[in-house]
């Protein structure tokens, strides 16, 4: 059996003071500061507002991709059949 087999669970499991890491955020100075809650509101007011702009843009162009495909090819084709 290896020696690492040997230990019990707990002792594996058990860390040093010395070698315990700590956090960035472990003291309050290492934290920047919350925004407020009427920053954080006149910030998102106008976020959506280019989502929404490119969003319709790609809409746009699949749009009049798709009617490009449909008149250009689709038509010319004639009926089925």
């Amino acid at each position: 059996m290896s020696s690492d087999q040997d230990t019990m669970p707990d002792e594996r499991l058990t860390v040093s003071r010395a070698e315990q890491h700590s956090v960035a955020a472990s003291t309050p100075e290492r934290v920047s500061d919350p925004s407020g809650r009427p920053d954080a509101v006149l910030t998102l007011k106008a976020a959506p507002h280019g989502a929404l702009i490119v969003s319709g843009i790609a809409v746009a162009l699949l749009l009049a991709g798709w009617l490009l495909f449909y008149f250009l090819l689709f038509l010319p084709r004639g009926p089925i059949g």
